[in-house]
């Protein structure tokens, strides 16, 4: 199965301005030539392949390799170009989190990096500290090993976690180098806001946000709240 989304964010022609020379008596008009046409968001479904989930996956996980699917999209970063990325969710989500992310694209919401878990081992850890937005994973709830992650069903993305962290009933940031965005007082770039574009769209989509949580998991979104 495959699904193409194609969202084109269009430059707008400035309006000529009209600037009055009363001395003169004359008007000069400037005219701003339009931008140059911004990449667009395009995305490619398929299903995963085996090295794409590598050790995300193992035998009792709740959801068979079968129903995951691998979203190959583009999306902005923080240099300000676009980038291609991969996430693996499940099929059964894949809809929403192309509605998501197109928004996200078209706000030029800047996400750091894009990468299969697979490329870390299966380590959240690992991911969470290179600053990777990620889906499935088929692990433990960090900090509780007797229940597994939504990220386990493929419903639940983690976005920017440096700049979003997870934080714990110890009030410790994970990523570990995500501390300095603890104080959410003063949005910067990459960050999710309560009312912000990324979280907004999560919503449209029925899915909730971790940051509402006590301890908060800002960079946490999922399908079913978990």
């Amino acid at each position: 199965m495959s699904h193409r989304l194609a969202c084109a964010v269009l430059a707008g022609t400035l309006c000529a301005t009209a600037l009055s020379c009363t001395a003169a008596k004359t008007e000069t008009h400037l005219q701003a030539l339009p931008e140059p046409a911004v990449q667009t968001l395009s995305a490619h479904v398929t299903t995963v392949p085996p090295e794409k989930l590598g050790t995300t996956y193992h035998p009792g996980c709740p959801v068979p390799p079968e129903r995951l699917r691998l979203v190959s999209m583009n999306h902005w970063g923080f240099d300000g170009k676009v980038h291609r990325g991969e996430l693996v969710v499940h099929e059964d989500v894949v809809d929403p989190v192309l509605r998501v992310f197109g928004t996200a694209f078209a706000a030029r919401f800047p996400i750091r990096r894009m990468q299969v878990t697979a490329e870390y081992g299966g380590s959240d850890i690992a991911a969470m500290a290179d600053d990777n937005t990620s889906a499935f994973n088929c692990r433990p709830v960090t900090g509780d090993p007797g229940k597994l992650s939504r990220h386990a069903w493929g419903d639940a993305i983690d976005i920017n976690p440096v700049e979003n962290p997870y934080v714990d009933v110890q009030g410790t940031s994970h990523p570990p180098n995500g501390r300095t965005y603890l104080d959410r007082g003063r949005a910067r770039p990459g960050m999710v806001t309560p009312e912000g574009v990324v979280t907004r769209a999560f919503r449209e989509a029925g899915w909730y946000w971790g940051g509402r949580w006590s301890p908060p998991d800002y960079q946490h979104f999922s399908a079913e709240g978990g």
